[in-house]
Parts: structure tokens; C-alpha cells; sequence
């Protein structure tokens, strides 16, 4: 999972894009990157680390230009290392930058096809680097000596019938403007805003995002989500064009952003993530008021910070105190996004502290918006006992999490998944819990469409293995199997390590 931002406008827009990144540092804790583009050419700062870490004075200063994109990113497969930060750009035609969320499902033919059939060179493991050629290459075979919106959305078209996957695109053209788009499916989401000009009061500036409130922290109004399908241009000097560019385009929204990744001030599909997570609540608290009517509950306790509003919704339903038992280090990042088994195992202690008084002799209710590995789980609910705690029950928001997630979010190998191949029985031992009580997909899918009946499906591949792209089968899960389990990712540390050694030694 990544965050996404492009900005066209009438003054530098660095200061823009950074602070939008700063609201989506949440999608995406490994690097950060902007472009922006000035007398006709790209000024580019990205690294590894936070947005606050890879941006100083100086790099702001260096990055001057009224139009410009930025981007997070969060690993899922492929390598880690700052070689693969976004944006990605190409020189050709006219210069093209790109920055991608989501995931490609076919990205290894597309990467063949582009080296065979384009003789493009890839240069590194991202699917994005390989969507970006894909992109130039269609625009290369269009662009004739008057460039316009035709020759944008006649590429975004011809990239639709090749790529599949997940993808909310933006990309920086030199010399014309920039371009968004979203994948036939809009598994991932994209808004787009506007305001008013400061400089010229007759002139509108637009801005995409991955998350509306990346809008609302840099003062652009709300427009629209961008379909599933749909493509957004903004020339340079500030005119809006959009267009359809799928032939079967259908809303599938992940409806993993509205329990865990998006905001809860962000509004998806016209969907308010906060809105959805109430809902959880009052699901799940009406399923826990039947099934555990007869257990002693004392007192409910979120897991900060995504499942605070759902379990204070089902503090309500069961009558219950709500109490906030832990407390959050904010200085740590969100470890369900942390590469690597051994660094998340390593955080959870670091971020969370238990208050003794809340839970010693106690029963407590946990909530938590999902459990996908489960050593989370199985360390809070140590540190619940440790504080005290007669008997710990655990609640998820979401249903059992037993297949990969091949759309952008690094939910691995099914074999690293502790709901893969069990039931709740057997993954409540696992974790430690007295009791351990799921959400149901009906619930959740109700929970989340609640907001806008018009969506009829959500991608939820994790929960019922259905993959909505309908290309993915085990061959291509084993596949995914071998870029994204820990001791894959170690290796490519490893081998990372190895090649910046034998650089630092040449140089």
C-alpha cells in the first residue's frame, strides 16, 4: 500500500505535495520521493525514511515548479532499498515521471513484452518502474507534432487491455501536464480536488491523492473519486479534461482501506472510513451480544489506534465501560507495514504500554481491526495478562485473514497467515485468548456499503480467496510466494547490502 499526490498549479508546489505526504505518511513508512517539474526539466528528491527525514531545506529549495508529484511507499514485492523510492521517471517521450499504488498481477509478461517488444530496460524490481514503460511506450507510438488530452487517454486505453492488477497512477508529463488514473476495477482509490487560484483568481489548480484528506490539509475542495477506469489531465496551464478509458469498468473497492489503512477523516468512494468502522462496531457488537451472552465481560479495550471507533461502538451495544488500556508510542510506526516477521515482533512492545488499573483483575474485551499473522495478537494479549488481567477475550473487526492479498497490500504467503487452514478454535489457542470472536463477511461487506448502496462488490480476496481481476491462480500465488515471504526479503537485504559494500569499495 502506497499514497499517491499530484498537484497542477499557478505557484511551487513542493510545500503542497510535502505536506499532503505528511497526512499519507500512513500508507507507507519505507521511502518517500517528489517530483516537480521547472524550465523544462525534472527536479527529483526520494529516499528511504519518513517524509519529515528524506525532505530538509534543501532539497525543498531544489524543488521548484508549479506542477509536481510525490509519493510513499510501502514495500510488498520486490526489494526495499532506495533505488526502488518513487516517483520512476523515462526520458522519453518528452519526460515522463510516474508514481503507482497497487500491484500488478502480470507485471513479470509486461516486463518480458517491454524489453522483448519495446526494447525498454527495466532496471529494477517494481512493478511500477515496469507500468511507467508501459505508459511511455503507448504514448511514444501516439504522440504526432500536436499534443493533446486525445493522445493521453487513447495510451491510458491501450495500457488498460495490457495491465492487470491494482493501479492508482499519476505520472508528470514535460511540456504538457499531468495525467491520473485507475484500474477498471478502482481497487485502489484516488480523489480529485480543486481551488481557486491565489495567483490568477481566474484560474482553477487540481489536485489528486490517494486519500481525501490529503485535500483537506492543503486547502483543496473535494471534487469526485476518479472512477474505476476513468482518466484524469490537467495541461500545464490548467485545463481539465476526463475520460472513460475501460470498456467494463466496475467498482471493487478494497475494503481492507476502510478497516485498516485509510484515515478515519477520509471519505473513499464516497464511503466515510469513519463512518464504516462505526458500523463494524455495531456488527460485531450485536454478534458478540448473541454468541457471548453468557461470558463476564468487565470492560472493553481497544488496540490503538484503527479500531478505537469500533470497539467504543461495541462498548455500546454490550453496555460495557469503554477504557483506553494501552498507550501508543507515536514515535513507532504501524507494524502490520513493517518489512520483515522480526522487526514488526520487535515494535509491538516498543509501541505499546499497558495501564496496569485497566486491566488488573479484570476480564477485558480486546478489539483489533483484524489479526493477520497473529504474533501481534499473541503479544498484546501477553501484555494484557502481565498487566493483570484475569481473562482476555479477543474481538476482530474483520473476518479470518486466510489468503494473500495480491493487490498492494503485504498480506504474504498463506503459510505466514494464522487463519490459512484454521478455525477460530484452534487460531484463539494460537494467540493465547480465552475467547476469540470474527467479524462476518456479510457484516463487514454490509458495514462498509452502507455508505454508498451504489457499490455492489468490494475486493475481498484476503477473506474468500475470490480475486476480482479473475488472472490469479496458485501458479501465480507461488510466484508472489517467492518475492514477498521474510526469507526472501532477508536475502534481498542481504544481497542489497552485499552490492552498496562492493560500490562504496569501487567508488
Amino acid at each position: 500500500m502506497c499514497g499517491i499526490v499530484g498537484i497542477v498549479g499557478t505557484s511551487p508546489v513542493n510545500q503542497a505535495i510535502y505536506d499532503a505526504l505528511t497526512v499519507l505518511q500512513h500508507r507507507g513508512q519505507d521511502a518517500a520521493g517528489i517530483v516537480t517539474i521547472t524550465e523544462g526539466k525534472f527536479k527529483q528528491r526520494k529516499a528511504n525514511g519518513l517524509v519529515k527525514d528524506v525532505f530538509q531545506i534543501k532539497h525543498m529549495q531544489r524543488l521548484q515548479g508549479d506542477l509536481g508529484i510525490g509519493h510513499v511507499r510501502y514495500p510488498t514485492a520486490g526489494s526495499s532499498s532506495a533505488a526502488e523510492a518513487q516517483p520512476f521517471y523515462v526520458n522519453s517521450p518528452f519526460g515522463l515521471a510516474l508514481a503507482h499504488n497497487g500491484n500488478l498481477t502480470n507485471a513479470k509478461d509486461l516486463r518480458e513484452a517491454m524489453s522483448k517488444r519495446a526494447r525498454r530496460h527495466i532496471n529494477t524490481t517494481s512493478d511500477s518502474e515496469v507500468l511507467l514503460n508501459v505508459l511511455a511506450h503507448e504514448l511514444d507510438k501516439l504522440v504526432e507534432e500536436e499534443f493533446d488530452q486525445r493522445h493521453v487517454f487513447a495510451a491510458v486505453k491501450a495500457l488498460h487491455q495490457q495491465v492487470r492488477g491494482a493501479y492508482a497512477v499519476v505520472a508528470l508529463i514535460i511540456g504538457q501536464g499531468m495525467v491520473a488514473f485507475r484500474d477498471p476495477y478502482g481497487i485502489r482509490p484516488l480523489v480529485i480536488g480543486k481551488r481557486v487560484s491565489d495567483e490568477n483568481p481566474q484560474r482553477m489548480e487540481y489536485m489528486v491523492a490517494s486519500e481525501s484528506v490529503a485535500l483537506d490539509a492543503v486547502g483543496f475542495e473535494f471534487v469526485r473519486n476518479v472512477a474505476p477506469g476513468e482518466a484524469v489531465y490537467v495541461s500545464e496551464d490548467g485545463q481539465l479534461f476526463t475520460e472513460q478509458c475501460a470498456e467494463n469498468p466496475s467498482y471493487n473497492p478494497c475494503i481492507f482501506e476502510y478497516v485498516y489503512f485509510a484515515r478515519p477523516d477520509s471519505t473513499i468512494d464516497k464511503v466515510s472510513v469513519y463512518g464504516a468502522r462505526v458500523n463494524m462496531g455495531t456488527k460485531l457488537g450485536e454478534k458478540i451480544k448473541r454468541e457471548w451472552e453468557d461470558l463476564d465481560i468487565d470492560v472493553v479495550i481497544p488496540i490503538p489506534e484503527t479500531s478505537c471507533d469500533i470497539a467504543l461502538q461495541i462498548a455500546m451495544q454490550l453496555n460495557l465501560p469503554y477504557r483506553q488500556g494501552f498507550v501508543k508510542n507515536r514515535y513507532i510506526g504501524r507494524t502490520f507495514i513493517m518489512p520483515g516477521q522480526t522487526q514488526r515482533r520487535k515494535s509491538v512492545r516498543r509501541k505499546l504500554n499497558a495501564i496496569d488499573v485497566e486491566f488488573r483483575g479484570k476480564n477485558v474485551l480486546l478489539v483489533d481491526d483484524s489479526i493477520v499473522r497473529g504474533t501481534t495478537s499473541e503479544q498484546i494479549i501477553e501484555m494484557a495478562r502481565e498487566a493483570g488481567a484475569k481473562k482476555v477475550y479477543f474481538a476482530s473487526a474483520s473476518p479470518e485473514i486466510r489468503f494473500p492479498n495480491v493487490y498492494g497490500i503485504d498480506m504474504p504467503s498463506a503459510n505466514e497467515l494464522i487463519g490459512h487452514g484454521r478455525e477460530s478454535e484452534e487460531i484463539c489457542e494460537l494467540i493465547g485468548a480465552d475467547g476469540l470472536i470474527y467479524q462476518d463477511l456479510e457484516d463487514l461487506v454490509d458495514a462498509c456499503k452502507e455508505g454508498n448502496p451504489e457499490i455492489q462488490n468490494f475486493e475481498t480476496s484476503v477473506f474468500n480467496g475470490v480475486y476480482v481481476t479473475g488472472d490469479v491462480d496458485q501458479e501465480y500465488l507461488n510466484y508472489l510466494d517467492q518475492l514477498r515471504n521474510d526469507d526472501s526479503k532477508a536475502v534481498q537485504a542481504q544481497e542489497e547490502v552485499a552490492n552498496l559494500e562492493l560500490h562504496n569499495e569501487e567508488n
